[in-house]
């Protein structure tokens, strides 16, 4: 069968290539052909066009790259068009995703599925009608999402999280290896507080400073820091400064299963990082604080940013985030994850419970077999 997927990002990336992997398993005859990255290459298939020129995030990037938007827009789906595939495979990206679903539906009569659901539990709900109206199935990886769209009266499937897969892989491989990692990368035998200050430029110039000074104030333990891929060690190192922290690129997991503690930005990283039970404190500045904290508690559908307080649907893990985002304030519960026992095994505890709501790892597998086998029909 032929099959066209639609990546806009290095996370949707990944999780395309995977769910191709796994539908090659199940049909050796699969053909690709797709808008994504390397990852997707390497499977197999025809790249149209890369998420890196794609990648427009934010009100005036968007407005300023609007042509540039717009043409990607037609390419895609006048390769749909010509291609004419037996299923046309969204993944999140739903600003771009969307459009092109009702173009399929409408014009092409084509069927829609979507493999990670955009979060509009968060906010915009009013987006469930384009779902309800342009998408044929949707495979979801955060179990409270079935709940939630069965609400709206849309029916869903929950596929297991991608994240606990490559988690999963990642310890096999490890298992069978010497552990090495702190020689390989020249560091001192000293217990290591990971730094994951997000993947967007932006992002680290908002945080990475602040974790760097709270870091400063444990000199027991050694900052170091996730380098994001794409980006350069020198962008990195004009935050650094002066202060004793090392760059790891390209091994977050290796630095996630030799930490004691981290500092980690909202996102996946929040989620990866209680997969490996490491205690965190999640901080993320956006500008104004006090009114992002009273935009988030008014007008988002939600309590929490964080992917562990949300499937666990409580407070597992600390938020420090607008109003509550202070170097005292990380500092304060960083002390407490480090040195209040008791404390770092509720947190520990509350961990267990996110991995066994999780489930076992499979989720592009069993989305592969779901999609062929309706398909099949």
């Amino acid at each position: 069968m032929k099959y066209f997927l639609i990546a806009g990002e290095a996370s949707g990336d990944l999780h395309a290539s995977n769910l191709m992997a796994a539908l090659k398993e199940k049909d050796p005859e699969a053909d690709f052909r797709f808008f994504g990255g390397d990852l997707m290459q390497a499977v197999g298939g025809t790249l149209v066009k890369h998420y890196k020129e794609m990648a427009f995030m934010g009100f005036i990037p968007v407005l300023l790259n609007l042509r540039t938007i717009l043409n990607n827009m037609k390419t895609c789906q006048e390769n749909i068009r010509k291609y004419q595939p037996d299923v046309v495979i969204l993944i999140d990206y739903p600003g771009f995703n969307l459009k092109i679903a009702k173009f399929v539906k409408t014009v092409l009569h084509l069927p829609v599925y979507y493999y990670i659901s955009p979060k509009i539990w968060a906010w915009k709900q009013y987006r469930i009608k384009d779902f309800r109206r342009y998408v044929d199935r949707m495979f979801c990886i955060l179990p409270f999402e079935t709940e939630f769209f069965r609400k709206l009266d849309y029916s869903v499937d929950y596929v297991g999280n991608p994240s606990v897969d490559s988690v999963a892989q990642y310890k096999e491989k490890q298992a069978n290896r010497p552990d090495t990692f702190m020689a390989d990368e020249g560091l001192p035998d000293k217990p290591i507080l990971a730094l994951l200050a997000g993947s967007r430029r932006q992002e680290i110039k908002d945080n990475l400073p602040t974790m760097l000074e709270v870091a400063a104030a444990y000199p027991d333990y050694q900052p170091v820091i996730a380098g994001a891929p794409g980006l350069e060690p020198e962008y990195y190192k004009q935050y650094i400064g002066n202060h004793p922290a090392k760059i790891i690129f390209g091994k977050t997991y290796d630095l996630l299963q030799h930490s004691r503690a981290a500092l980690v930005t909202s996102g996946t990283a929040t989620l990866e990082t209680s997969l490996f039970r490491v205690p965190q404190v999640v901080c993320y500045y956006v500008v104004a604080g006090p009114l992002a904290s009273f935009i988030f508690r008014n007008f988002f559908h939600t309590k929490y940013i964080s992917l562990v307080n949300l499937i666990a649907g409580r407070e597992v893990v600390q938020e420090l985030f607008g109003a509550r985002f202070s170097y005292q304030q990380i500092h304060d519960e960083l002390g407490k994850i480090l040195h209040d026992t008791a404390y770092r095994q509720q947190m520990l505890d509350g961990y267990d419970e996110i991995i066994q709501m999780l489930g076992k790892p499979g989720a592009s597998q069993r989305t592969a077999e779901l999609i062929y086998l309706s398909l099949k029909h």
